[in-house]
């Protein structure tokens, strides 16, 4: 039998998605130009040269960058110029980025250049695809972009083809000239504008929010399961469910996060008569659908978000091309991506504090009508107690993340950029929140389905019993006391690789 062929995400022949970005950051996939890239690029090129040719003030063509945009550039000057504004805003410090975030990164200003709006020279959008395809990945320290265009970033992911910088390949850390040598990619010869186009953009901010976008549906997805199961376990009323009576205001997110409950719990014995403990639950049971509804949403204005900014060309001076002429933009601003994730984290944030709410009120006899810490043996041993610490800690963190930097940054370039919204800060940080987001739907999902299991003789609906049957197929119930933290981090990963939403993918939709 032989091997399927490689798979190969296509630049240029139409829409990027979100999941695209994903299989190429994480080498499952490849990369190729469309046919009609090439053509694009040249007749973007031949504005540039003519703009240069009848001596046009255009911004970074003939003028400085920055503050130094009163300064024009001579004609002897143009080529070196490009190659040193790459290496001045290499000044990145702090962490770096992994191979899948570097990976997003030159996708992401890949695909932008094929737009045609950069008038970069033609070669250096098959030397980028050229470095995907060979796993070339430079180094990149991840602080030093506001937001505003990341030049830090992308001066550095750019270096080696100056000759300079570092990049992984082989599985070894080499100069970047040696990696580009070693992976027989040319080092391509910089022209008027090139280098500008290279760094005029927001490749770190998109490819790293399209990567932390995938986190964020996977955890939201398993605080909404684990969610659902709380509810069988404290044999809660769903009436604030119910089609008719979320219909009396129907908040779309409300509605979509019922819709979504409703089909988890179908089949489940609470919606018989008299089958819920109580008339009225507390509110982090009652207000699951719209807590949880809105944070969906405000995942769904993300996306929406971040697959313009996938698609579409950041560049400025953009090109124009069938007006021949170059014209400033500040399609490099993001604010409103930054603000959808801002929004995005803080809904985060309020569904993360209703399940720990939920998990610690499982664990109250006077709450649930469970036993203490969901323990047969009493006080002789800890049961769940001490977990209570483990997701009161990811609440307070994931809370303390989604605080808002807000639009407030020190002035730059002698105050000529003086305002920014520093959007890859805001993406990092909702990544976080989002893995910590998991490890608490790991929790939650673990001290339900023991809930479940102590009050016995109860029926499941369709998702919220092939959710219990996952986690026992990983987690075994708690009898004597046993240090669960490596469990819960176990369980984490696999909500992380998706396995919770492949065992789900049988519910009708």
């Amino acid at each position: 039998m032989q091997d399927s062929a490689p798979l190969v995400v296509t630049i240029g022949d139409g829409p990027l998605s979100l999941e695209q970005v994903h299989a190429v950051a994480h080498g499952e996939a490849g990369v190729a130009l469309a046919l009609e890239v090439g053509e694009r690029l040249r007749v973007a090129r031949g504005v540039v040269e003519r703009s240069l040719e009848r001596g046009d003030a255009i911004y970074g063509l003939t003028t400085g960058l920055g503050a130094a945009v009163d300064t024009r550039l001579a004609a002897d000057q143009i080529a070196a110029f490009q190659q040193r504004a790459v290496r001045a805003r290499a000044v990145g410090v702090g962490p770096c980025l992994t191979q899948a975030e570097v990976r997003a990164m030159l996708l992401v200003r890949l695909a932008g250049l094929a737009q045609g709006a950069s008038g970069i020279s033609p070669v250096f959008a098959e030397t980028i695809a050229a470095m995907l395809n060979a796993r070339l990945h430079p180094v990149v320290r991840r602080i030093g972009s506001l937001g505003e265009a990341d030049l830090s970033p992308l001066a550095q992911v750019f270096l080696p083809l100056v000759g300079e910088g570092e990049a992984e390949f082989g599985g070894r850390v080499l100069p970047g000239a040696d990696a580009m040598r070693a992976a027989g990619i040319a080092m391509p010869e910089f022209g008027p504008k090139d280098g500008l186009a290279l760094l005029n953009a927001n490749a770190e901010s998109v490819g790293l929010a399209a990567l932390a976008l995938h986190e964020v549906k996977l955890a939201l997805g398993a605080l909404t399961v684990a969610g659902a199961l709380s509810l069988e376990a404290y044999r809660a009323n769903l009436s604030p469910i119910a089609a008719d009576l979320v219909a009396l205001r129907p908040v779309p997110s409300q509605v979509a996060g019922s819709v979504k409950l409703r089909a988890l719990l179908a089949g489940s014995d609470l919606f018989e008569a008299g089958a819920a403990r109580r008339v009225q639950d507390p509110l982090s049971f009652r207000c699951l659908a719209p807590v949880n509804g809105a944070a969906l949403a405000a995942f769904e204005l993300a996306r929406e978000l971040v697959e313009i900014e996938l698609n579409g060309a950041g560049d400025s001076p953009a090109v124009l091309a069938g007006d021949d002429t170059l014209r400033s933009t500040v399609n490099f601003d993001t604010t409103a991506l930054a603000l959808a994730f801002e929004g995005l984290g803080l809904a985060a944030a309020h569904a993360a504090a209703i399940s720990a709410f939920r998990v610690v009120k499982l664990m109250s006899p006077a709450s649930s009508d469970l036993p203490r810490f969901l323990t047969r043996h009493g006080g002789s041993h800890a049961g769940f107690a001490t977990t209570q610490k483990t997701a009161s800690v990811l609440e307070a963190e994931i809370r303390h993340l989604a605080l808002p930097l807000g639009p407030m940054t020190m002035p730059v370039a002698d105050g000529v950029e003086d305002y920014a919204p520093m959007t890859p800060r805001v993406v990092e940080k909702t990544t976080e929140i989002a893995r910590r987001l998991l490890r608490l739907a790991a929790i939650e999902l673990v001290v339900a389905a023991e809930a479940v299991d102590l009050r016995e003789g109860i029926r499941l609906g369709a998702g919220t019993g092939l959710a219990h049957a996952f986690i026992r197929r990983h987690v075994a119930p708690l009898d004597d006391d046993r240090p669960m933290g490596r469990e819960y981090e176990a369980l984490a990963e696999r909500l992380a690789a998706g396995e919770l939403a492949t065992a789900l993918e049988e519910l009708p939709a």
